[in-house]
Order: structure tokens, then sequence, then C-alpha cells
């Protein structure tokens, strides 16, 4: 399989040129190159997953404030945020943001996903999407019994309980039961509502990120190529069809052509940038930056959703709370050895042990609001350091009605697009928010946690509903989970079918969170590995 660089070398297509090496590529890359008849080229802008920093799942302090294995885009100044702009992170490296999330596990609420249906889009209620959800996980708890009706055993991706669990952090649990929230062990059973303990994507005590679970057991397969370092810059078209990419790699210029499918699965960030680069977009956006119009599409980077989030911290005098103290980095030197040694200790710890699923009103048919749990201060993103000891809790609002954008700033392919969620566009997202802080505060204030209680770090004068709606505004932000910018359906507005195919294209898918028509009600690791898995499937049976 030549692959063409200078455009002076004769070239072997691939059958599926993938775009993006992160959840879903990975996924991609390893389902379809199980048959040995299908050719795959994957590209990845980032780096190989060889960092420690990914291995050892405390290493997202390295990986998520700053721009290692990152791409740290930025937002527009947000008018419901005063003016600020929003901090997005996002992995660049093998395994895209699975190498630096916080490992969390969850799948959303079966609503979601039948709501998905629901909207017209077949195959995509919640019996429909569960078989691969199942397909994809490795369940530790279940593994001598064979799974169950919600859990898999035997897939790539392995889901496991915490081995060193945080003393403080199953605190946090204690004391949403002592407020009369419902204890839930597993928030992707029956029954989503509760506090608990998170599960995680690791094995034996390391992060299992996508390229780990799928992209290891396929990297020596002579059917797949997969270049890093290789930055998309526009895809190949004739006519309405999709042929291959253009791409840079070290300051060259290289070419790939696909005879089945060109398949952009680069987030829903870079997929609509991408898209919007080779012409596939709305006239006017593509007008205003020289780009000729070679199919318009007016969805391409419209219906961005994200979860917006707002963080309690608190002080702690407890040696279970993290913190850049003496003893603090004592306990975490001393932690590096144990890890080293035994796979254990506090480097196993995702940092976000415990949460839940909540209603902020008892009427409501599903929760509305998820929380995170952290044995330390977060303070934006964790860039901002306080020398201290100490913990927090995140709320977020779950099905947010603010919409936004992804557009150009340019045409240049390797500037970052323009990210607009609109965050707290609509009232009612920031009054789920408010009525989140005050439960969160509840929480925080219960009697299980008045071992480990200092006083607030940033929220002691902050009593009144107007006092926190401008706690908020000054200091909320995304909680990384961005969706919707290539959006599945049937409707005037949507990017792909229920095929995933690009609406008036040939040759040519988008596969990952771009196509969630609607954001799920909880972390979007595991959906975004599920439509991959799904659409794989689909693409095999071919």
């Amino acid at each position: 399989m030549a692959i063409r660089y200078g455009y002076d070398v004769v070239m072997t297509l691939f059958d599926y040129i993938i775009v993006g090496g992160g959840s879903a590529g990975c996924v991609l890359a390893g389902r379809l190159t199980e048959d040995p008849n299908l050719r795959v080229c994957l590209l990845e802008a980032g780096p190989q997953d060889t960092s420690p920093f990914i291995k050892a799942p405390l290493g997202i302090g390295a990986t998520v404030p700053g721009k290692y294995l990152n791409w740290a885009f930025q937002t527009t100044p947000q008018t419901g945020l005063n003016g600020r702009r929003g901090y997005q992170p996002r992995g660049k490296v093998l395994g895209g943001s699975s190498a630096i999330n916080a490992m969390i596990y969850t799948r959303g609420h079966a609503w979601d996903y039948d709501h998905w249906a629901a909207l017209g889009n077949p195959g995509w209620s919640f019996a429909d999407v569960l078989p691969y959800f199942k397909a994809s996980q490795n369940q530790e708890r279940n593994r001598d019994l064979g799974g169950d009706d919600y859990h898999g055993i035997g897939g790539p991706l392995n889901v496991a309980d915490l081995r060193s669990p945080n003393p403080l952090a199953q605190a946090f649990v204690d004391a949403g039961a002592e407020i009369q929230l419902p204890r839930n062990d597993d928030f992707n059973g029956p029954e989503q509502e509760g506090v608990g303990s998170y599960q995680v994507t690791q094995i034996g005590g390391e992060r299992c990120s996508a390229a780990r679970a799928y992209l290891d057991p396929a990297r020596q397969r002579d059917n797949l190529s997969i270049l890093t370092g290789a930055y998309a810059t526009k895809i190949i078209l004739e006519g309405k069809r999709a042929v291959g990419v253009t791409y840079e790699q070290n300051s060259r210029m290289g070419e790939v052509r696909a005879g089945r499918d060109v398949i952009l699965s680069a987030g829903a960030f870079q997929s609509p940038q991408l898209l919007l680069l080779s012409g596939i977009g709305p006239g006017a956006e593509l007008q205003r930056h020289g780009i000729a119009i070679a199919h318009e599409l007016p969805g391409v980077g419209q219906n961005l959703q994200d979860h917006i989030d707002i963080v309690l911290p608190y002080l702690s005098p407890s040696p279970y709370a993290m913190g850049l103290t003496p003893g603090g980095i004592a306990r975490l030197i001393k932690g590096i050895f144990e890890w080293r040694r035994t796979r254990t200790g506090i480097i196993t710890s995702n940092s976000t042990e415990t949460g839940g699923f909540v209603k902020s009103r008892a009427d409501l048919a599903i929760p509305d609001l998820q929380l995170h749990f952290n044995a330390a201060i977060v303070d934006d993103h964790t860039r901002k350091r306080h020398y201290h000891r100490g913990y927090c809790a995140h709320v977020c609002v779950l099905r947010p009605k603010s919409r936004g954008t992804i557009c150009l700033n340019n045409s240049d392919p390797k500037a970052p697009p323009r990210i607009d969620p609109n965050f707290l566009g609509e009232r009612e997202d920031l009054d789920g928010l408010v009525a989140g802080y005050k439960l969160t505060r509840r929480i925080l204030e219960a009697p299980a946690l008045a071992p480990y209680r200092g006083r607030e770090l940033l929220t002691t004068d902050v009593q009144t509903d107007d006092q926190i709606i401008e706690d908020i505004r000054n200091r909320a932000d995304t909680i990384y989970h961005p969706v919707g910018t290539a959006k599945m359906g049937p409707d005037a507005m949507a990017v792909v079918d229920s095929q995933l195919r690009v609406h008036g294209m040939d040759g040519l898918r988008v596969i990952d969170a771009s196509i969630m028509p609607t954001l799920i009600g909880g972390n979007t690791n595991a959906p975004t590995i599920m439509i991959a898995e799904k659409a794989a499937a689909a693409l095999r049976a071919k």
C-alpha cells in the first residue's frame, strides 16, 4: 500500500481512510481490519501514545491543563460567561481524548437513544445500541458470570472498578445519601439515578484508552497503515464523491485514496472543520473564507452542544485530599513508587472517582444533572494552582438547550476552528445550573464530609440567587463533552443519515460524537465508542 508524497508516487488504493485516531477512529481501524480483505489507512495529527502520562491514570493532571498531547482550544468570548473565553482540551495523540480524559465509563440514559430514534433515526434506539455497548466492553465485575443484560465481557475496552478508592471520595457518596439521594452501584444498569462510584476504562491499574483497546491488537496487521503527525488538510472530491484525503506530515504534503469511503472521525470540532475546508457546508461561511462551494450543506458546524459545568472547591485538612503541599507532594512521590511496583495506590486514581445523576426537581422523569467529585482542588481546569489540600464537586446540566457553532477562523487547515458553544444562551440552562449549585452545596455541607471539610475556597460569600448566577457567569465552563456539529437526521439541518453517510455525497461518512443529534445524559466517551462499533459492524456487513 504505497502512500503518495509530493504527488510523484503511484499509489494503491485503501478501502477506507479514517481521519482522526481518537475514540471513534481507533475503534473503526481495529474493527475494520479484523477483515483481512479490507485495507485501512488511519491518519492522526498527534503522536504515538507512548507517554507515561497516558498510561498512569493520574497523569491527567499533566495533560489536561496545557498543550502536551492536547489541542487546548479556546472558545470565542461567551456572552453568557461575562465575555470570558472557555477552555476546550481535546486529545492530540493516538487515542484522542480517551488518552487524556478522566476514564469515566457512562452511557447516558436509555431515553437519550430512544429520543434519537424518535427524531427520525431508525436503528438508534436504546435497544438497538445496547448490543454495541456490550460488544465493546470487558466488564470486570461480570467476567465470571458471562455478562448480563446490560454488560458484556470479552470486548476490547476494559471497564473496571478503581483499585485503590479514596476514602474522601467515598465520603461524598455517604453525604449524598444523607440528603436522601439514592445510592447507585451501577450507573449503566437498569437505573441511572443516584450517587456512587464511577467505573473507569482501566486495566491492571493503567489507562485503557481506545488506542490501547482497539489499535494495540491491530498494529501489526498488514492491512492497517497508521500515520501519526499527519494533519488532514482537505478531502479530495470528484464531483459529489469523496475519493481521498490530502495531509501534511513533517512539512511534506501527502495524499491517500479510498476505494470505498473516506471517514471523518476527528471529533465534534475538527470533523466539521475539515468538511468546511473541503467546500462542504453553509455557502456563506465558505465564501467568507474564499473556499469554493463543492456541496452546500447548511448544518455543517451547527448544533454544537456541550455540558456546562460549575465547580465548588473546599479546603481540607485531610491527608486523603490531594494538593500541592509538602505532605501532598511526598504522598504523590510515594504513590509513584507504589504504582511502579504493584499498579495500585494514588496514581491509579482518575481523580474524579465518585459522583452521580440527580434531579433538580422531584417531578422530573429522568436525571437532569450530573455530579463529579474530585479529591483535589480543580480551579479553571487545574490551570489555576492552589498550594493547599482540598477537594471539590462539579455539577453540570445534562441536556442543555443552548446551541452553538463551529466555524473557520480562516482557510488555513492548521489554524484552530472557531468554537462558539453559546454557553448559557438559553435561560433554562442557567436555571438548571443554579439548582445544581444549591444541591451540590447541600451535599458538600452534609455530616459525612465534616471530618474532611475546611472552608469554601471560592464561594464563601456566594449565597443569594443573584450571587450564584454571577459566580456561574464568572467561573462556569465545559466538562469536555462537545457533540452534534454534523448531526444525524432526516431534516434540513442534518449532515448525515442514519447510516452516517453525508447527505448528498458519495463515499463520505462522519463517525464520531459530531453525529449525535442531541447531547446524551452522561460522559460521552463510551457512547462515541458505541457509535463507531455500530458503524464498523454495518460497514463490514456490506
